[in-house]
C-alpha cells in the first residue's frame, strides 16, 4: 500500500523543502495516511461480490466505457487545455502526463458516498491501472509531441505493479469478509465511509499547509487545475448517458474518469526530470489533488441533498399508498371488518397496481 499512499494528496519527496524537520513532517502525514487509506480500501471491499465483480468483467461494457474516458478523453482534454492555456512546457508536460495517469483510490470512496456500482468501480480501477502499462506511454507518445521536453519521461512500471497491489489486496479481504460475515460487513463499510470522510478532511488541510508554496503559481495553472477534474466527471457521466448506462453506473464512470491517480503522476515526474524542471512541475499535480477532492466533494454533497428531498417525497407517496391499501383492506366483507391484513404486504399489493 506504500507506494500508493493516496491520490489525494502527493506523496512525492519534496525537492523545496526548507528544513529537514518539514520533510519528517511529510514522511509521517503520507505514513498515517497510508495506514488510514488501507483500511477504507479494506472496508469499500466489504460492499464489494465478487459474482458481480465477475459480471462486470463477463460482460464489461461498463467497464470498456470508463476506460475510453480515462484514457481516450481525459488525456485528450489534458491536450487541449494545454494548447488552449499556452502553458509552459515544463507545465504542459505535467498537466499531459496527470491526464494519462488511471484512476486511483479517491474514485470508489466517492462512488460509495452517492451510491454508485461499487462492484464496477473496483473493476474499472484495477483494469485501468494494469492497462496503465501500456496505455500510459502509448497516450504520451501521441499527445507529446509537441514538447521536445516530453521525450525523457519515464514510464515507472513497478509503481504502477504495487498500485494495482494496493487496490487488489485490501478490496479482496474485503470481498472475502464481505462472503464470510455479511453483517459485519456491513458494519465495516460504514465505518470505513466515516474514516474516508475524516481522511479526506485532514487530507485536505495538511496538504494546504506541508506544500503551501505551490499555490503561489500562474493563473493557468490554477484555473486548468479547479476545471480539468470537473470536466472529467461531466464527461463520464455525459458518455455514460449516450449510451444509455443506467444512473448508479453513470455516476460510477462519471467519478472514475476525473479522479486520477496523482501519486503516480508525481512518482513520473521524479523519475523523469531534474530538480529544476521538477519546481515547477509539482505545482500542477498538487493543486489538481486539492480541486479534484473539492470537486468531488461538491458532487457528493449535491448528490446526497437530491436524495433527501427525492426520498421524503417518495416515502410521503408511499405513504399515503399505503393509506388507501389500508383503507380497501377494512372495508366490510359479508357485514363483518376484515382486520386480517399487513401493512407492508398491502403497500406491495398497491405498489404493484399502480395504485
Amino acid at each position: 500500500m506504500s507506494n500508493n499512499c493516496t491520490n489525494l494528496t502527493l506523496c512525492f519527496n519534496d525537492t523545496t523543502t526548507d528544513s529537514e524537520g518539514y520533510g519528517i513532517l511529510s514522511t509521517i502525514f503520507s505514513t498515517t495516511m497510508t495506514v488510514m487509506l488501507a483500511l477504507v480500501v479494506f472496508s469499500m471491499g466489504c460492499t464489494v461480490e465478487a459474482l458481480k465483480v465477475w459480471g462486470h468483467l463477463r460482460r464489461p461494457w461498463g467497464i470498456i466505457i470508463g476506460l475510453v474516458c480515462q484514457f481516450g478523453l481525459m488525456p485528450l482534454i489534458a491536450y487541449l487545455l494545454a494548447i488552449t492555456f499556452s502553458v509552459k512546457p515544463t507545465q504542459a508536460v505535467a498537466i499531459l502526463i496527470m491526464g494519462c495517469c488511471p484512476g486511483g483510490v479517491i474514485s470508489n470512496i466517492f462512488t460509495l458516498w452517492v451510491d454508485g456500482d461499487m462492484d464496477l468501480s473496483i473493476s474499472m480501477t484495477s483494469c485501468s491501472t494494469i492497462l496503465a502499462l501500456g496505455m500510459m506511454p502509448f497516450c504520451l507518445f501521441i499527445y507529446s509531441r509537441s514538447w521536445e521536453l516530453a521525450k525523457s519521461i519515464k514510464i515507472p512500471y513497478y509503481n504502477i505493479g504495487m498500485a494495482l497491489f494496493s487496490v487488489v489486496i485490501p478490496v479482496g479481504f474485503g470481498v472475502f469478509v464481505n462472503y464470510k460475515w455479511p453483517n459485519q460487513a456491513k458494519i465495516i463499510s460504514k465505518a470505513g465511509s466515516i474514516i474516508g470522510g475524516l481522511l479526506m478532511l485532514v487530507i485536505g488541510v495538511a496538504s494546504a499547509v506541508l506544500y503551501k508554496g505551490s499555490w503561489d503559481t500562474d493563473l493557468s495553472i490554477l484555473l486548468i487545475a479547479i476545471i480539468y477534474p470537473l470536466l472529467g466527471y461531466i464527461s463520464g457521466f455525459g458518455l455514460a448517458v449516450i449510451v444509455q448506462q443506467p444512473w448508479k453506473r453513470c455516476r460510477t464512470i462519471a467519478l472514475e474518469t476525473g479522479a486520477q491517480n496523482v501519486h503516480l503522476s508525481s512518482t513520473v515526474l521524479q523519475l523523469s526530470f531534474t530538480p529544476k524542471q521538477l519546481v515547477q512541475m509539482f505545482t500542477f499535480p498538487m493543486i489538481y489533488a486539492s480541486f479534484q477532492l473539492l470537486n468531488g466533494m461538491l458532487l457528493v454533497a449535491v448528490y446526497q441533498l437530491y436524495k433527501r428531498k427525492y426520498c421524503c417525497r417518495t416515502t410521503e407517496i408511499s405513504e399515503n399508498q399505503s393509506e388507501r391499501c389500508v383503507t380497501i383492506n377494512e372495508l366490510p366483507i359479508n357485514g363483518n371488518i376484515n382486520m386480517n391484513f399487513e401493512h407492508e404486504d398491502d403497500r406491495i399489493t398497491c405498489t404493484e397496481k399502480g395504485i
